[in-house]
């Protein structure tokens, strides 16, 4: 394992440069987002610079050493009032990252494997992220569906990443909430991709049957 802080900088066409000193904890972590990249020449990731991208990042790895570029900071936010290296001290991360872990103890409960386990986690976290770390206990179907709803039509993902995304936040309730979220009536759901028939020539259905 590698010593030293996390590194958050602007990158080039709208990403940013993630510099995480490798751990597999810490790897495993940075691959829960959508989107990211490994670059193996200059030996850092990058992600896509979106609104909540950094607030995202912060929650991911937090009680660990991370170290913004100023630039990156609004002035207004939490994480600009504490020093960067500092984790967060907020009551309603803290809450949702213990929740975290309880939802790991479930998984490991019931034997699912490590990457099942991985991809659940990193969904619910990317949901709580998504309600700014609200407490899922007090929400329901109407906050499961905007989330889910997101996933299809900003950022446009396959019908399997939002059937697992659901997955996840259903095993959240059932599981270790044991709470029925309700009806997802209102769920947009991201496309199927299309099947197209294979169509043989008539000149490979006649050497096909040519070789019978």
């Amino acid at each position: 394992m590698e010593s030293g802080p996390i590194e958050i900088k602007p990158g080039e066409a709208g990403r940013l440069i993630v510099l995480v000193p490798y751990s597999p904890e810490r790897v495993g972590k940075i691959k829960t987002v959508i989107g990211r990249r490994w670059h193996p020449k200059e030996k850092h990731w990058t992600v896509p610079q979106a609104k909540g991208t950094l607030a995202h990042l912060l929650a991911l790895f937090a009680g660990e050493p991370v170290e913004v570029e100023p630039s990156l900071r609004p002035a207004n936010t939490l994480a600009d009032r504490q020093p960067s290296h500092e984790p967060a001290s907020d009551h309603a991360v803290a809450t949702n990252l213990k929740l975290l872990d309880q939802v790991r103890q479930a998984i490991r409960t019931r034997h699912y494997s490590y990457r099942t386990e991985e991809a659940y986690v990193g969904w619910i976290r990317r949901f709580l992220m998504f309600h700014d770390q609200r407490d899922p206990a007090e929400m329901g179907a109407v906050e499961v569906s905007r989330f889910l709803t997101s996933l299809a039509v900003d950022r446009r993902v396959a019908s399997s990443t939002q059937d697992q995304a659901l997955a996840s936040i259903l095993f959240l309730y059932k599981d270790v909430l044991d709470k029925d979220p309700g009806w997802l009536d209102d769920v947009v759901r991201a496309k199927r991709p299309r099947r197209l028939p294979v169509v043989l020539t008539r000149q490979e259905v006649q050497a096909l049957f040519g070789r019978a």
